[in-house]
């Protein structure tokens, strides 16, 4: 019988073992990881951040672009700020990587400086954490909730471009597509509606969206989902066979405010990507758009929840990670 308790015993510390690895860092993120470690660390990133914002207005997007790119490679690990080397092509310099804005970039490097500039913090604060913090600030500066964020993240040991292949939406996915890319990291329908809404703030390039101006089928060269005027306009910005890509407001009408406009412009055809608008045009979502374009608290708390749980993919700790000296680098 003593022996049945031991391996009982055995079974049952292996079994949590087993689950708790299954789901690495979920045990280790906390709004107060750095409450002794570097208890300044949320006033620095702020500060860093809101500098960075009153120098550009693409800084804003650009960071909370950089987190969604960052989480769905990967985890979220920083692996999307490492630079590439001559032996290593790096997920940055992916196709689909090349459109982050570099505002984005710099304000999540000026922020580690600061951080490591703070005897107290200097080494311990993951780039990946303030990736986390950096996001969330950059959406209060621009008028969205504010909110607590979980930290306790490593920074990943690796960064490739190919591991970026088939991990990221597509500006053309309609919603089978989009539903499956959000479900494989953990996310539900209503997670991928409300954060669709990152498309409130920053620009988008016109080779993401050109096909819906001038081919997008043989009987109809322009979306027939897209507002007239709008498209007019967005043809005025993006002219067929331009020589350079240009880029356009992701939000027409209140460019710098993160807010639930993002849901009226749907409404209206004005949803810049056909990843955008369908989520209005498909009528499994409408119903969501419509609620929150109606409710700017109900958008708000879903975008809340689902950022929460996006900061929560791919959590590298232990062996799994460390903390950069210099968020481009590999240690």
């Amino acid at each position: 019988m003593g022996g049945f308790r031991v391996g009982f015993l055995l079974l049952t510390l292996n079994l949590c073992y087993l689950c708790f690895f299954s789901h690495p860092g979920l045990a280790q993120l906390s709004p107060n990881y750095y409450a002794t470690i570097c208890p300044n660390v949320e006033t620095i990133v702020r500060g860093a951040v809101t500098q960075k914002s009153r120098e550009t207005f693409n800084a804003v997007g650009g960071v909370v672009r950089i987190l969604f790119h960052d989480c769905f490679v990967e985890g979220c690990d920083a692996s999307v700020l490492i630079a590439s080397t001559p032996s290593n092509a790096a997920e940055k310099d992916h196709p689909d990587n090349l459109s982050l804005s570099f505002d984005g970039y710099d304000a999540v490097i000026r922020a580690k400086a600061a951080v490591d500039a703070d005897p107290q913090c200097t080494g311990k604060v993951s780039c990946a954490d303030i990736l986390v913090m950096a996001a969330r600030d950059a959406i209060a500066l621009a008028g969205g909730p504010t909110y607590a964020v979980e930290l306790g993240r490593l920074d990943g040991l690796s960064s490739t471009a190919s591991s970026v292949n088939g991990k990221l939406p597509g500006p053309a996915f309609d919603l089978d597509q989009l539903t499956s890319i959000f479900q494989a990291n953990g996310l539900s329908v209503p997670d991928l509606i409300a954060l669709s809404a990152a498309h409130s703030v920053g620009v988008g390039h016109c080779s993401k969206f050109s096909n819906r101006l001038y081919n997008f089928s043989p009987g109809s060269p322009v979306d027939p989902t897209l507002n007239a005027n709008y498209a007019a306009q967005l043809m005025n910005s993006c002219p067929l066979n331009a020589n350079t890509d240009g880029t356009v407001l992701l939000d027409p009408v209140t460019p710098g405010s993160f807010d639930n406009q993002y849901y009226k412009n749907l409404q209206g055809g004005m949803g810049l990507f056909s990843s955008d608008q369908v989520l209005f045009s498909d009528i499994r979502s409408r119903p969501i758009v419509d609620s929150w374009a109606q409710s700017s608290l109900a958008f708000q708390q879903a975008f809340v929840d689902a950022i929460t749980k996006l900061g929560r993919v791919g959590v590298k700790t232990g062996l799994l990670g460390n903390i950069r000296k210099d968020c481009a680098v590999l240690n």
